[in-house]
């Protein structure tokens, strides 16, 4: 199955859009992966400017292909990431966070910004646990020869891969990882059978059986396939995001993730009153963007999970 992504503008200071995938009418999750956003490169160093914003009951993923960014949270974390590295931050109960991309200044850094943003479902029993942030600065690697003898070189960013396991905390069975081929190779990987799979070129298309998928498109592959041969049409940049089917229902508004109506009203009034509740799930913190972005309203009828 092709999901083709719609055009999303953040509420950013510089109004950049996003290629947004999942959630989709079509592919509410792959595994417990929730959310999939596509940006850049641009030339727009400054392209990634958030201010600070709650989450509850998920894990946030930012995987870093060209630029910088840096991430302020609550828990007190202040991380630069640079490209081939991954910031994961777990919300749990509750956590807030900023992030602003930065220009390359006096390094000989490219002035490009290029990165996926990714988020993670919680299952139940670890929707209130403490927040937690980590940096994963030196992912497993590994090579792959291709059909036609090449290579294609493999970051592992989450979970296990041909028997390479990323140290990454995860709290379900998913795997996550970047694969890179030159034009016109092909290879073959094995897959868990259990496991439902997307793949999305971040640069370049890919071929996988029947279909072709453009850049930021997803092609889904569901539960039972035990191989599956890539084929790169151009340079390319693959994520590759699997896991078993969740078996959750979940409710996703805004920037939280609960499972009943009652949990997204209770986030909101903590978030957008925690000055005057003080009840230490959403704590203010000093960064360089500046002022936070409130919840929005409600809608007039109660949410559901799905």
């Amino acid at each position: 199955m092709l999901i083709e992504p719609r055009f999303v503008k953040l509420n950013t200071r510089t109004g950049v859009e996003v290629r947004r995938t999942v959630p989709h009418a079509k592919l509410k999750m792959i595994g417990a992966w929730c959310f999939i956003d596509h940006f850049g490169p641009t030339k727009q160093t400054d392209a990634m400017v958030v201010a600070q914003h709650p989450h509850i009951g998920l894990q946030t993923v930012t995987w870093l292909i060209e630029g910088r960014i840096e991430h302020r949270d609550s828990i007190g974390s202040v991380q630069l990431i640079k490209p081939g590295q991954l910031n994961l931050m777990t919300a749990g109960r509750g956590i807030s966070h900023s992030e602003i991309s930065l220009s390359a200044g006096a390094s000989n850094e490219a002035e490009t910004l290029h990165a996926v943003q990714l988020w993670v479902a919680l299952p139940k029993d670890a929707l209130n646990i403490a927040p937690e942030f980590e940096h994963q600065g030196n992912l497993p690697k590994f090579e792959v020869v291709t059909n036609q003898g090449g290579k294609a070189h493999v970051t592992v960013l989450a979970g296990e891969l041909a028997g390479v396991t990323a140290p990454t905390k995860t709290f379900s069975p998913i795997m996550g990882a970047e694969l890179r081929i030159s034009k016109g190779e092909s290879f073959n990987l094995k897959l868990n059978s259990e496991f439902e799979y997307g793949f999305m070129p971040a640069q370049g298309s890919i071929t996988i059986g029947e279909e072709n998928a453009e850049t930021s498109c997803v092609i889904f592959l569901a539960p039972g396939e035990e191989q599956v041969t890539i084929k790169a049409n151009e340079d390319l940049i693959l994520l590759m995001l699997g896991g078993t089917p969740f078996g959750e229902k979940i409710l996703m508004w805004w920037n939280f993730i609960g499972r009943t109506n009652e949990d997204i009203v209770q986030a909101r009034k903590d978030w957008n009153q925690r000055q005057e509740l003080k009840n230490g799930r959403f704590t203010d913190f000093n960064d360089n963007v500046g002022p936070w972005i409130p919840a929005p309203d409600l809608p007039n009828v109660a949410l559901h999970a799905r």
